[in-house]
């Protein structure tokens, strides 16, 4: 599964998913069979195409006796909600590291916010939250997802213009964003929440997870924890996600919950391409 680059959900325009990676090379130069393009039969049944991993959480991660949210950081953020009845819920809450990332990139030259040093430095401001928070993505209703179209550059520098304030106030205000985001999303959740798993490259940045446990304290929800702690390391969780849906391809079994991605039913996702 390669990076997304594009992204459209169902709506008013035709939904579409791409990602980049030629799995037809990858078959012909190591010989290997390879399972791609996970995302598209979702869409075709009308769902989302993301978040996928879902499924994968509710195998390794549900526990009989709690309910459980998974909140993975990636690009982009999305948590699993696993109720201790076996119900899987899901969606994705808003930017991830995307804005974070590109920040960093055009202010410091640098890929990422090592560990958010650099942001740890700034201050945040309440206006540029309340400005972004606006963004008409958190007025839809699940399932949804979203992706770079939605969060990107272009609209961050558009939201900053009307406002003063230093590049690294703004970086600290996108780590509060992210933050902010996704615990008003778990606690608009209706089931009481045991506990809080994080995996996904933004559990390396420091400041980003202090924003979020104090986001999440202030709501009175539980303290996060990394998904090591049940077995499995948070670096790992999202490639083990796609080996675990190649793996249902391969026993033709779903891959997607309909819950999370609005599909019109279970289906089995990918397609192999052989050397």
């Amino acid at each position: 599964h390669g990076q997304t680059i594009r992204h459209q959900p169902p709506g008013l325009k035709p939904g579409f998913s791409l990602q980049i990676g030629n799995p037809n090379q990858i078959a012909a130069r190591t010989g290997c069979s390879v399972i791609a393009d996970f995302r598209r039969k979702d869409m075709a049944y009308g769902g989302q195409g993301a978040p996928l991993v879902p499924a994968f959480h509710r195998e390794i991660f549900h526990h009989p006796g709690k309910t459980r949210i998974i909140v993975n950081i990636g690009g982009i953020s999305n948590i699993t909600i696993l109720e201790a009845s076996g119900d899987c819920h899901g969606f994705d809450t808003g930017p991830g590291n995307i804005l974070l990332d590109a920040w960093s990139k055009k202010h410091t030259n640098e890929n990422y916010d090592n560990k958010g040093r650099w942001g740890a430095t700034g201050s945040s401001s309440d206006a540029l939250l309340t400005q972004l928070k606006t963004h008409n993505f958190f007025d839809r209703r699940g399932p949804k997802s979203t992706g770079r179209e939605d969060f990107n550059l272009d609209w961050l520098e558009e939201q900053t213009r009307l406002f003063e304030i230093a590049p690294v106030d703004i970086q600290a205000t996108l780590a509060l964003y992210t933050a902010e985001t996704i615990a008003q999303s778990i606690a608009d959740l209706a089931p009481p929440i045991d506990e809080i798993f994080v995996c996904g490259g933004g559990i390396h940045n420091l400041d980003l997870i202090q924003k979020l446990n104090e986001s999440l304290l202030k709501r009175m929800m539980p303290e996060i924890q990394s998904t090591a702690g049940i077995g499995l390391d948070p670096n790992w969780v999202e490639a083990c996600a796609f080996a675990w849906l190649a793996k249902q391809r391969i026993d033709m079994q779903p891959g997607n919950v309909p819950a999370v991605t609005g599909a019109s039913q279970q289906t089995i996702l990918g397609c192999i391409y052989l050397p």
